[in-house]
């Protein structure tokens, strides 16, 4: 072979090389990333507009996004599994259903890549996504409920936003005396909303939700049985979307709920007299439930590599900027709140606060057992008028049984 030929042979070498480099691109054109969220129609928007097309642009690669709820994510992992096609590339998923994944060997044990985890990442983040010394799901998108209060109307009556139990009841009570009906919200409507502030209360009062007739679960059940006549009637029907119209429409002047909610509210239907706090603190401590998101690969993802690369783009401080920014959205980086608005800045000092006392809820399998007794013993019990110490002995026995039957 003449020095002519060795040039052109190399040349199109290069040539060939580089169409598989960047973003694993094809010879039939760019790559294309699956993932799945769960998010509503302006998160989308903000992830489509704002996040990400400089991560196709820099990889020369396409973004494929489905919206799939943290509770069909399992099944639809088997179901591709069984059939030998992983089609998706990178879940977004809760970190209260992390659990069965790990436990159906769905997504890929990442342990050694987690040095690709930024230094400015809030350390209580990353066992979140631990199971058994092994890490499975990178941090993205921490959550924690803050305590949204109408200042205008709580300054009419010569209140202040609760610190602590007495406080709140006493509030409750009075705004329904003042009103002639109750303003003060909890989510009641018996599901995973609802689980979210009963394990809040349960924990302020020292209690383990998952011994559901400890002193602090009694104490915890027994003070929402005394608060109960003073709430809102909408509590029934308060769930994360719906507390946030019930605020603005002052059916409720104090109710817990996702920071997603000052741009609902505030931003976006200009109810400037809306404030928040952290919250209040229980007869033993204060205490949040720290949710969120976090990210994770499933096992035989086509493009395991490219997606590894998007998880280390979504955890950089650009990205958390932005989502802080435009969605409200709590940094899983300590150095990501540069971008955000004044007028924020009293929102996210209030999710700084909450951050402080937040724990995650326990990962099982047998969560969902645990989700309907802690919800069913509080209907039984404001509802239906049951007594409090018998109703609780008898869901802690059926998690015991939940417990037993999953074999943990």
């Amino acid at each position: 072979m003449n020095y002519k030929k060795i040039t052109v042979f190399l040349l199109s070498l290069i040539m060939a090389l580089s169409l598989f480099a960047g973003c694993g691109k094809k010879e039939s054109g760019p790559a294309t990333l699956r993932i799945t969220m769960g998010l509503g129609e302006e998160e989308w928007k903000v992830m489509r507009e704002d996040v990400f097309p400089a991560f196709e642009k820099a990889n020369n690669c396409k973004i494929e996004a489905i919206q799939i709820e943290a509770s069909d994510v399992v099944k639809k992992l088997e179901a591709m599994k069984q059939a030998n096609k992983m089609e998706i590339d990178l879940i977004a998923q809760d970190n209260m259903a992390l659990a069965p994944l790990v436990d159906k060997g769905l997504v890929e044990d990442i342990s050694e890549f987690k040095s690709k985890i930024p230094a400015e990442i809030i350390p209580s983040l990353i066992s979140v996504g631990e199971f058994e010394g092994k890490l499975y799901f990178f941090p993205f998108r921490p959550n924690v409920e803050i305590n949204f209060y109408n200042e205008a109307k709580l300054n009419q009556y010569g209140l202040k936003p609760p610190a602590n139990w007495d406080e709140l009841l006493n509030l409750a009570r009075t705004l329904k005396e003042k009103e002639g009906v109750g303003k003060v919200g909890i989510k009641a409507v018996f599901d995973g909303n609802t689980t979210v502030q009963l394990f809040e209360f349960i924990r302020q009062a020292g209690g383990d939700p998952l011994v559901l007739n400890d002193e602090g679960s009694v104490k915890a059940y027994t003070f929402l049985k005394q608060l109960w006549p003073y709430l809102s009637p909408d509590s029934l029907k308060a769930d994360w979307n719906t507390t946030n119209r019930f605020l603005a429409e002052e059916s409720m002047y104090l109710a817990a709920n996702w920071p997603f909610g000052v741009n609902v509210i505030v931003k976006d239907g200009g109810k400037k007299e809306i404030k928040a706090y952290g919250g209040f603190s229980g007869p033993v401590k204060a205490s949040k439930v720290l949710g969120g998101d976090v990210l994770g690969i499933p096992k035989g993802s086509p493009n395991k590599e490219l997606a590894l690369k998007f998880i280390e783009y979504l955890m950089s401080k650009d990205v958390q900027e932005t989502l802080a920014s435009k969605l409200a959205w709590p940094s899983a980086r300590t150095d990501a709140y540069a971008k955000v608005e004044d007028w924020q800045k009293p929102y996210f000092d209030a999710i700084n606060e909450a951050m402080k006392v937040a724990q995650p809820r326990p990962n099982l399998v047998y969560w969902a057992d645990v989700d309907k007794a802690l919800n069913d013993a509080l209907k039984e019990i404001v509802v239906d008028g049951k007594d409090i110490k018998a109703t609780l002995d008898k869901y802690h026995q059926k998690i015991e049984e939940a417990k037993q039957n999953s074999g943990k």
